[in-house]
């Protein structure tokens, strides 16, 4: 398995303050997949910056982005996310939003979304610490029965 892991921050991108989300997601996965091939980049929150990134790591069975998903003026990921993508999963930015609501209120503000294209699965994920580590948890479990349907697998 292949991951990118992709924060979308112009501060982070500008070296302002370090990423945080981004190694936080990393851990989740790492303990999870030890085997998977794990990738992070940063990026500013432009809808430009992020497709080209998409494009550079459409090699990847996920694309997992933090940051980016509120309301702030400045929040384009979800849109950049869907003029990428050819498929939308509203399952998983269902579950994402609902664990967080599980958690805080501030989670019915979170746009994100997820899709795909071609063989590859891009998530948002809120870019707080706290909401990137539970987005992680929550999709892990069914990253792996994702990639087998993707292959062309059953739901067995």
């Amino acid at each position: 398995m292949t991951v990118t892991v992709l924060t979308i921050s112009d501060r982070a991108s500008r070296g302002v303050y370090k990423d945080r989300s981004g190694p936080e997601i990393e851990a989740v996965l790492r303990a999870r997949f030890p085997a998977a091939v794990l990738r992070r980049e940063i990026v500013p929150d432009e809808e430009p910056a992020i497709r080209e990134a998409f494009g550079r790591h459409e090699d990847a069975d996920f694309i997992l982005t933090t940051g980016g998903t509120g309301i702030g003026p400045r929040d384009v990921t979800p849109e950049a996310t869907a003029a990428w993508c050819d498929r939308v999963l509203p399952g998983i930015a269902e579950a994402l939003r609902a664990s967080s609501l599980a958690e805080t209120p501030m989670a019915m503000l979170s746009r994100g979304t997820a899709g795909q294209k071609g063989r590859t699965i891009v998530v948002n994920f809120p870019g707080s610490l706290k909401a990137a580590r539970l987005g992680a948890e929550t999709l892990a479990p069914v990253m792996e029965h994702a990639l087998a349907m993707l292959a062309g697998g059953g739901h067995g």
